[in-house]
């Protein structure tokens, strides 16, 4: 089969490998039909996540059709269509009894490794590293989904690919970020970062209640999609965050902060020049920017959400702010089983539409092309949208085309 590989910093390839097979009970096999490229893939390109190895296979979005179950699969057939979350979790363990399931116990074969790190290990992911069991992602043509009666989501034929995709991660992600920001009506809530997971945070914080949501970033196209939603914008390039947070709020600042950027924060202030240099050397792992100034700028008694990605330690954190304010911090990979079949309704009642994210339609082929245009955001980038099956893809874009 066909599939994206990783070989090194910034070099991802369009290979054969070999397809994959049943190899538990609870096991079974998708072939793909749509995938994506998610932001966090990038951190892997740019050789910021430990135990990459050279031939494994990228990707974490993904639905297909079930082409094979293994003999303990209960609640799947052959020819299910189906979207695969993320996360890697077996159902049976305490966290995901505690619908925790990006927190399970026993889907991560290399835990002992990441204990070693973290104190504890949580979920096995697709394509994420050998820290992260070492599975292989679903940019490819076909992928083996692991503990198969927990996770997929069946899909109505009704429903596009393109409004159910990003089950898989990204809309769970942003709606999981809002919801950890304590929202309450009449909220003042700031998003740090319009990618993806930036917008449907941002979506989902109106959906909660809140008042105001004030997004920031620096690309006018994402600057653009936020405005549409609703939310008020600063371009953290022109204008200072903080003084705009605290104008805009009358000095008590936003009531919530979430920061969905994450480990690999752009600006040019001092402390986020200092964690570059320091990133590149290795003396520390994660720029975190976004996550200094988000809590700064947090109203005292408030709430500081990240579901952007850190992976290891951080300098200069601002801990005597949040003691001092009273701030709450909530983070974590986001339990995507447990929001998936929610936000499956709030598509088919027409509350969202996730396929407003997609800028660039292609086939696997493209995809080392639009690794390079998110990596150097390039092309008004925002979101990807790949058919495996190259013939389908050319087709579709022959259609978007006409359309507009």
């Amino acid at each position: 089969m066909k599939a994206v590989v990783w070989h090194g910093t910034h070099d991802v390839r369009v290979e054969n490998v070999e397809d994959p097979t049943i190899i538990n009970p609870h096991d079974a096999v998708v072939r793909v039909t749509s995938t994506a490229i998610c932001g966090s893939d990038l951190h892997l390109y740019n050789g910021y996540v430990l135990m990459m190895k050279p031939g494994d296979i990228l990707g974490h979005e993904f639905m297909g059709i079930v082409e094979e179950v293994g003999p303990a699969v209960r609640h799947l057939k052959r020819g299910d269509r189906v979207v695969v979350p993320f996360t890697i979790s077996c159902g049976q363990c305490e966290p995901c009894h505690r619908e925790l399931y990006s927190l399970c116990d026993n889907s991560n074969p290399s835990a002992k490794i990441v204990e070693k790190l973290y104190g504890y290990s949580s979920a096995g992911l697709y394509g994420y590293s050998h820290l992260f069991g070492g599975y292989s992602g679903g940019q490819a043509e076909y992928v083996r989904v692991p503990f198969a009666d927990c996770g997929p989501l069946k899909i109505p034929d009704e429903l596009e690919d393109e409004q159910v995709l990003y089950l898989s991660d990204i809309l769970p992600t942003g709606y999981m970020a809002a919801e950890n920001a304590n929202i309450k009506p009449g909220d003042v809530v700031a998003v740090w970062g319009c990618g993806p997971v930036g917008q449907f945070a941002i979506r989902s914080a109106f959906l909660l209640g809140a008042s105001r949501v004030v997004a920031i970033d620096r690309f006018d196209e994402r600057l653009d999609l936020a405005r549409e939603a609703g939310a008020e914008t600063v371009n953290h390039d022109d204008t200072n965050v903080l003084e705009a947070l605290y104008q805009c709020t009358g000095g008590r600042g936003p009531d919530a902060c979430i920061d969905c950027v994450g480990m690999e924060a752009h600006a040019v202030t001092p402390d986020a020049m200092a964690d570059k240099m320091k990133q590149e050397f290795r003396m520390e792992l994660d720029r975190s920017h976004v996550l200094r100034e988000a809590i700064t700028a947090c109203a005292k008694g408030g709430t500081v959400s990240i579901p952007g990605v850190y992976t290891g330690f951080v300098d200069m954190m601002p801990m005597g702010t949040v003691f001092g304010k009273g701030l709450q911090l909530r983070t974590g990979q986001t339990h995507v089983q447990r929001y998936m079949k929610p936000l499956l309704q709030r598509i088919m009642r027409g509350e969202i539409d996730p396929s407003f994210v997609i800028t660039h339609r292609g086939s696997l082929d493209d995809a080392p092309r639009y690794y390079r245009e998110m990596a150097r955001h390039r092309d008004a980038f925002v979101k990807s949208f790949l058919r495996p099956d190259a013939a389908v893809a050319t087709e579709m874009e022959f259609a978007y085309a006409v359309s507009i």
